[in-house]
């Protein structure tokens, strides 16, 4: 079993470079970026001494659980996607945490969120379900969501509706293509509660197919300036543009003008 532990990282860091004057506990305070990303991982060690991390990344790993993260509050952005993870669990002392990476994983139920007061992109996209089982979310998490998240990606997760996401108020931007959303009615309700909603997008659920379905979300989301995005949106990989704020395909026009977005997306860099 690989473990992450404070010894494979001045192993595999910059520290077995680095002058021996310096303590390896002075090396592990000052880290604020540490990225174990593709290591095989399978646990995650005492890491109490990296007590100032904001960024960690352990994407695309063997992780079955999130644990011993609890030390991280000032964690700002954590990089879980594509790994065996099966609950979002051990997260609420995360205060600062404002982006979470979950997709790729084994999780059916968004649990466990509702202590993250300052959370504002969630990624669950592509969860590796069990043949019939529809990604859910617990109600709890939700509300204690409703304040902050601007930013879901739910897409490829066999959904039917999103209803109960309805609480999400502040929420601008929506990706839940590739599910099966079906209600035409279910989705103006809750589009009519989203009155920040700037993009959405739906590709490839049956609701596209209803009859002037394009004309009836343009007339009832009034700040909405995207509809279906195609193109391929970040990973949440370092170096991987996250284009939110930028439309690529079907920019919606209105009678008062084109309503666009022309900010470039930013890119997070080590």
């Amino acid at each position: 079993m690989v473990r992450l532990t404070v010894h494979l990282i001045a192993k595999l860091s910059s520290h077995s470079k680095s002058s021996r004057s310096e303590s390896l506990t002075h090396f592990l305070r000052k880290l604020t970026h540490l990225n174990f990303s593709n290591r095989s991982i399978e646990d995650i060690d005492d890491l109490s001494m990296c007590k100032n991390l904001t960024v960690l990344y352990l994407y695309d790993n063997q992780l079955s659980q999130i644990c011993n993260l609890a030390f991280a509050t000032n964690l700002t952005h954590l990089y879980l996607q594509n790994n065996e993870i099966s609950r979002i669990e051990n997260l609420s002392s995360l205060h600062k945490l404002s982006k979470l990476f979950l997709g790729g994983n084994s999780i059916t139920v968004v649990e466990g969120l509702e202590q993250l007061k300052s959370l504002r992109e969630l990624h669950l996209e592509g969860q590796r379900l069990p043949r019939g089982l529809k990604l859910v979310f617990d109600p709890y998490s939700i509300s204690g969501l409703s304040e902050t998240l601007c930013i879901l990606n739910i897409s490829k997760n066999n959904i039917d509706e999103i209803q109960n996401l309805a609480p999400l108020r502040k929420l601008t931007h929506l990706f839940a293509s590739d599910n099966q959303i079906h209600d035409m009615q279910g989705l103006e309700t809750v589009l009519s509660q989203w009155s920040q909603l700037r993009l959405l997008e739906l590709s490839r659920n049956p609701v596209c197919h209803k009859p002037k379905y394009r004309d009836q979300l343009i007339t009832l989301c009034k700040t909405l300036a995207g509809l279906h995005m195609s193109k391929q949106y970040s990973n949440g990989k370092p170096g991987v543009r996250f284009r939110t704020d930028q439309v690529q395909e079907d920019p919606i026009e209105r009678r008062s003008g084109g309503l666009h977005y022309g900010a470039q997306g930013d890119t997070l860099k080590m």
